[in-house]
This record gives C-alpha cells, structure tokens and sequence, in this order.
C-alpha cells in the first residue's frame, strides 16, 4: 500500500510517498480501508520539529481516518466487514499512520458513521471536533462572552457552535481575513474581529462595553495568547489548549493574577476513556447528521499530495478541515 512518511524534518517537502507491505488486523483488530484522513497543524509542527514532543524517525504522520472495514481479525464479528466507521488512531496502541490507503486498528475503538455524514467530515469530528465538544464542557460558557480565537479554523469552526448551542451569551471570533470572518459570522458568531494587526483587543474590548471576554478558548498559542489576554475581562479565565505553543512570561501571570483572571490548561486525550470517546463521537456524528453541526472542509488532497496540504496549513491559508482523500 501507498503511505506518507517524512524521514527528515523540515518545510512541506519532506513528505514523501512510499510503498509499505498491507497491514494485516491482528487478534481483535479490524483493517480499514481508508477514504479520508484528517491532517492537524500539531502534524505541521511535528513535521518541522516545532511540537511539543520530537517524533523519532522515519515518522508516518497521520492519527485520525475514516474509511470502510475490509478485513477482521481473530475474535472480531464478521458482521463488521463493509461498515462505514471513523478510526481515532491517536487513541489507540499505534497512534499514527493514517495518512495511508489502510490502517488496523483495535475493532473497539471504531465509531459507526452515519450514512448522512461523509468520510471528510468524519475526520474533521475526531481531534478538532472532540476538543470543540469538551472546552465548553470543562469551562461552560453558558451566559457569558466567549472570544474564540482562529474561529475559521478546523476547532473553532466548531467551537463557535457549540459554545452558542451551550447558551454562550455573545460568541465573538477572531480570525485572519475577510473570508474567514464571514465564515465565522455564518457558523453563528454573534460579531468578529480581524485579527490581522495587534489592536484586534481593543475592537474585542468594544464589542463588549469595554470589559473584554469573560472566557477566551485558545487554541492558536504563541504570541496571540498574551495578546488575547488584552481582550479577557477582569475575573475571565483563559482555556489554553495549544499543547507545546505556550508564550506567557511571568509577568502576564502576574498580571492576570491583578485582574483576578484564571488559566486553566486543556488536554484532549486524558478525558477520553475509550467509553467516553465513543460516545462524543457519536455525539458529534449524530450533531452533524441532524444538520445542528456544520462542517467546513477546506481543502481535499491526494494522498500524493500531503506536502500541498501541509502547506496550506503551515501559510494559515485553510478553513476548516483538510483532509487527504487516498
């Protein structure tokens, strides 16, 4: 089978195509035909060695895949042979991959899809859609103003959804652009900022009579967190989720801590039991099938094409999810 793998670090163009032997599903495992793999800007910074952890190498990127079960493994129910299902690589034994035409994976760990929600947008409900769903369920915002930041992107495009469906009282995003504030404004945002400039704080601080945001759920990190902290209320809590982009010096704390604002870290992975995860995902999946959850796809590549992809991402020029399509 064909997969991408990038044996050096670097720009875009150090992910190669190669030849690799079929997997084959061991005891409990099913083999997944994959139609859609979901590619994340943690892989761009992996890819660079700019991540939070330096992956050894040769890496094969890749941890989320939609596709149809085409072989079982000793102890699997054959009846699961030709279903539609998601395949949350990064919850499983072998966390990468995916960026592959198969992968095995643990049969336990598969999701269902419904027939009305598609390969692309199954892969955009796994890392991106299970961080949108759970940031509003560890700080609810219900009857405050939350700032997403990257509201275009493939989290806060989903994020400013169900911050609003959780009773958000205004949701304001943030993004970069003409284009990507009108896709925030049509997802539900209440109003946005371009934050192309350094005083997008003061237009946030307008937008709420000068207080700021009472939560701000960042997912972008580096240089924009300790903007964003001009823009949260005195007594707001800021949500970091951007595992390995953390910019805050001593003295924003210590400012924060003058204002009686909170920072509160987010991880993904330790709130998913696999019980837990089955069931946000089916959550999200039924959301999006019921026509109460849009989702954006920006952009579809062969898998070939993977560098094109990464690049997309790497210049901020994507809405929404990428996705390869073997």
């Amino acid at each position: 089978m064909k997969a991408v793998q990038f044996s050096r670090f670097g720009g875009p163009e150090v992910l190669e195509i190669v030849e690799l032997p079929a997997p084959v599903p061991q005891a409990g495992e099913v083999l997944v035909r994959v139609h859609a793999a979901g590619i994340n800007f943690f892989e761009v910074l992996m890819r660079a060695d700019r991540y939070a952890v330096t992956p050894q190498l040769p890496m094969f990127p890749g941890v989320e895949v939609a596709g149809i079960v085409e072989a079982v493994g000793e102890g699997v129910d054959a009846a699961l042979l030709g279903r539609r299902v998601a395949a949350p690589l990064f919850a499983s034994q072998r966390p990468y991959g995916g960026y592959a035409e198969q992968v095995t994976i643990s049969a336990d760990l598969t999701v269902p899809l419904p027939d009305d929600v598609s390969f692309e947008e199954a892969t955009a409900l796994m890392v991106q859609g299970l961080t949108a769903l759970h940031l509003p369920r560890q700080s609810p915002p219900e009857g405050r103003t939350v700032l997403v930041p990257a509201a275009a992107g493939g989290v806060g495009s989903l994020l400013v959804q169900l911050a609003r469906a959780k009773g958000a009282a205004k949701v304001i995003a943030a993004a970069g652009g003409a284009g990507k504030i009108e896709l925030a404004l049509s997802l539900g945002a209440d109003a946005a900022v371009d934050y192309i400039g350094s005083d997008w704080p003061a237009r946030v601080r307008a937008l709420t009579g000068g207080e700021g945001a009472d939560i701000i759920y960042d997912t972008v990190g580096g240089a924009l967190t300790a903007l964003s902290l001009q823009a949260l209320a005195p007594g707001g809590e800021l949500v970091f989720a951007a595992l390995g982009r953390y910019g805050l010096e001593p003295s924003d704390l210590e400012a924060m801590i003058g204002r009686n604002q909170s920072l509160r870290g987010f991880a993904l992975l330790p709130l998913l039991s696999p019980q837990v995860l089955r069931a946000s995902l089916s959550e999200l999946f039924q959301l999006a099938a019921s026509d109460r959850l849009r989702v954006a796809i920006g952009g579809r590549f062969p898998l070939g094409h993977a560098g094109e992809a990464h690049r997309l991402l790497d210049e901020r020029r994507s809405t929404g999810k990428v996705v390869l399509v073997p």
